[in-house]
């Protein structure tokens, strides 16, 4: 007889994009994950999310919890029940707490892999409180919504359905990476969209693009400040919307003026001639979108180039607009994560402990305090933290303050769903933070180098295996459906379990009402007077209609009610409030090359699936790419094996000669370990070729009003070496 096979909706969060699929179950057992019955549904799908069955089943996943016996990161554990874990987490949490302080306490966590906190993280230390909590989001998309919130208050996503130019800024969507953005921009190219690629790279999209901006990394925002001067000089810009809907026109204009095309040629390396083009065809597009990019969100001019972004949308017309970036603010009918957090709880006096509030304080607190009376006035809640990443702790502050103790102790550190030791930058000083704690707790489904420094490791729960309704943490409007279709392992917690039972060994237990998932989601529900079981019964997806200029009604929310091409808020904690471009460290005779970190193999997600032998195959070993002339400059050839140096880390891996690279450049995978060197080689070879020990977090590194790394052109080298035999150890296994 046949097994029987059920199927059900899920939400991928094997990566961050959210794609929605379906799982099938035989026999108690998830067998295959596939695509989505709705057509338009269908294509959003990669092998990432095929393998779900060999993640969620694999043999090495935890599944019991774990309390360390040898020295911090020797990888000796005793199992241990999980109420037995969760009562001496909580007394030896109290007792840091109560010696150091709440601010002692800091957390470390990404939302797409763990999905079902439910905010309950930040509740849990806003009630206890302590600010320091911290996120991947600050490098990737949540310091891009704290930025964009300073000019107009929200976040915007692109309304690629309609759009007619789309401007791409080293983001490279592909079959296999952020899918459904790779499946909309084909849409939008099939229909006659213009896409304008900048990227020093011939990247994937820029292969089929109608213009392809080669600029040297790390200049963006120069870039965009060219692009201005064209918009500016030629009048091709909103005249009524700028008169009548933003302020410090004049004050940009003068910095504007700065850049001349020359200017901004010499800087980027792009022909004068091709950006004015450029600028031109994205200013006199019937609707046109600058999507979220990671480029600009890791760099030395981060926030102008972000700021920069915001900009151009807003004087070009395209702010809040059928084919440009659409203003979406708070679902209607669920209550989102921010208002569960419980902002509001913690004092100012401890928000003002937060890591970075002083120095780079544009996604921490102290900017969000500044932006709460416009936020509730426009948005209805003054705490509004788009995709988690507005009121964070600067997690380089915060790792120097757990190594260092200044300016205060950091003494418990808790990590989940996220590789913190290799998901930073300056790896060495993570490493010298985590062994100075007194307490470390991984919640995690793999034994990462991150969970072998832990105290206590609690395997976690899949997302075959709850029920969720995912909301894109404010960024969109859209709900989307993900059914529990199999069990968790017995021991097995979610995240939302994690942070209610320790909340309720604390005393707050009263704060935390609910038991279950499933009550939390009937909560979040409640303000449209739904159930989760009502809301699974009548669809997989539910979008509210959008609405256009907003503003006309309510305003933008930020201190002026307007755009602010000046930024007040900037300007009142002490920054330039007007973009600039801020040169990184270049090249010299000692590190010839400017190395670009942070790119994304197709079959990972950031240091994720190497143990997944499906995923593996299809990429072995770290490549480094480089320019066939730059190659053949260093005598070397393609599959040679090197070593990477900067002056603060070196990485090894395999020479990939690609005529896509720019000259002078070298691209560095993010994410590098070896899960099958654990035992072998320190901490699953977190060191031999992860990116994070390359860049500093020195300030002459770091953006300034965020802290930001410039990940996107700093100095290095090549030396050529040996393959290293530890590397032989996948191939034997497999």
């Amino acid at each position: 007889m046949a097994a029987k096979t059920d199927t059900t909706y899920s939400v991928c969060t094997i990566c961050d994009i959210g794609c929605q699929l379906r799982t099938e179950v035989e026999d108690g057992k998830v067998s295959r994950v596939i695509a989505h019955d709705n057509p338009m549904l269908a294509n959003n799908i990669c092998f990432k999310g095929v393998a779900a069955p060999a993640i969620h089943n694999h043999e090495d996943r935890l599944r019991t919890p774990l309390k360390r016996v040898g020295k911090r990161g020797e990888d000796r554990w005793e199992e241990i029940s999980y109420e037995q874990a969760m009562d001496e987490i909580a007394e030896r949490l109290k007792k840091i707490t109560d010696e150091y302080g709440p601010e002692s306490f800091a957390v470390s966590t990404s939302g797409w892999n763990t999905q079902t906190t439910h905010g309950t993280d930040r509740r849990f230390m806003n009630l206890l409180g302590s600010p320091n909590w911290t996120s991947g989001v600050s490098l990737c998309a949540g310091n891009t919504a704290a930025v964009n919130k300073l000019t107009y208050g929200w976040f915007p996503m692109g309304d690629f359905a309609n759009t007619n130019c789309i401007v791409l800024f080293g983001h490279n969507p592909r079959k296999h990476s952020w899918t459904p953005i790779y499946n909309q921009i084909n849409a939008a190219r099939a229909r006659g969209a213009k896409i304008i690629v900048l990227d020093p790279r011939v990247s994937d999209q820029a292969e089929d693009c109608s213009l392809h901006l080669r600029l040297r990394a790390g200049t963006d925002a120069a870039m965009c400040l060219g692009w201005l001067k064209v918009i500016f000089d030629e009048e091709l810009y909103d005249k009524d919307f700028v008169r009548d809907w933003c302020t410090g026109f004049d004050e940009l204009k003068a910095r504007v003026d700065e850049y001349p095309l020359e200017r901004v040629e010499e800087i980027t390396g792009v022909d004068k001639e091709l950006i004015a083009e450029a600028a031109r065809m994205y200013a006199t597009a019937d609707g046109a979108i600058i999507p979220w990019t990671p480029i600009t969100d890791m760099q030395i001019s981060s926030t102008s180039a972000i700021r920069l972004h915001s900009i151009l949308r807003a004087v070009t017309g395209n702010l809040d607009v059928v084919g440009g970036e659409t203003l979406g603010g708070f679902h209607e009918g669920y209550i989102p994560e921010s208002e569960i957090a419980l902002h509001e709880e913690l004092s100012i006096e401890q928000k003002s402990k937060q890591m970075g509030f002083d120095d780079h304080p544009v996604y921490t607190y102290r900017a969000a305090e500044m932006l709460k009376g416009p936020t509730e006035k426009v948005w209805g809640y003054p705490y509004a933290d788009i995709v988690m990443g507005c009121h964070m702790a600067n997690p380089s502050n915060l790792f120097r303050a757990m190594a260092t103790g200044d300016p205060y102790p950091i003494k418990a550190f808790f990590v989940l769903g996220n590789n913190a030791l290799m998901s930073y930058p300056n790896q060495h000083q993570i490493l010298k933070a985590m062994m100075n704690q007194e307490l470390i707790v991984a919640h995690e489904i793999f034994m990462t180098p991150t969970a072998m420094l832990a105290d206590y490791v609690l395997p976690g729960d899949v997302f075959t295996e709850r029920n969720h309704i995912a909301d894109g943490w404010s960024w969109a409007t859209r709900l989307t459906l993900s059914q529990k279709a199999v069990d968790s392992p017995e021991n097995t917690t979610s995240t939302f379990q994690f942070w209610r039972d320790l909340a309720v060994r604390f005393g707050f237990g009263n704060r935390f009402p609910w038991t279950t998932l499933e009550e939390m989601l009937d909560y979040r529900l409640s303000r449209s007077g739904r159930t989760f079981a009502e809301f699974e019964a009548s669809a997989y997806m539910e979008m509210q209609t959008p609405k256009f200029r907003k503003y006309r009604k309510t305003g933008f929310a930020t201190p002026s009610g307007k755009v602010e091409l000046s930024s007040s808020v900037l300007e009142d904690l002490g920054f330039d409030p007007v973009p600039y471009h801020r040169e990184g460290p270049l090249p010299s005779d000692e590190y010839p090359y400017a190395v670009f970190s942070g790119v994304r193999e197709d079959p990972f997600f950031q240091t994720g699936q190497r143990n997944i032998q499906e995923l593996r195959r299809r990429c072995p070993l770290p490549s480094i790419f480089i320019h066939p002339e730059d190659a053949t400059k260093e005598s070397l050839e393609d599959g040679d094996w090197v070593r990477l140096e900067t002056a603060y880390g070196e990485v090894t891996a395999q020479l990939s000669v690609q005529e896509s690279m720019k000259q002078g450049h070298l691209r560095v995978p993010h994410g590098w370990w070896y899960p099958e060197l654990r035992g072998k080689v320190e901490l699953g070879g977190a060191f031999l070729s992860s990116d994070a020990v390359l860049c500093s977090d020195d300030d002459e590194f770091l953006d300034h009003e965020q802290g930001i790394p410039h990940f996107k052109g700093y100095p290095g080298r090549l030396v050529k070496t040996t393959r290293p035999a530890v590397f032989d150890e996948w191939q034997e296994a497999v």
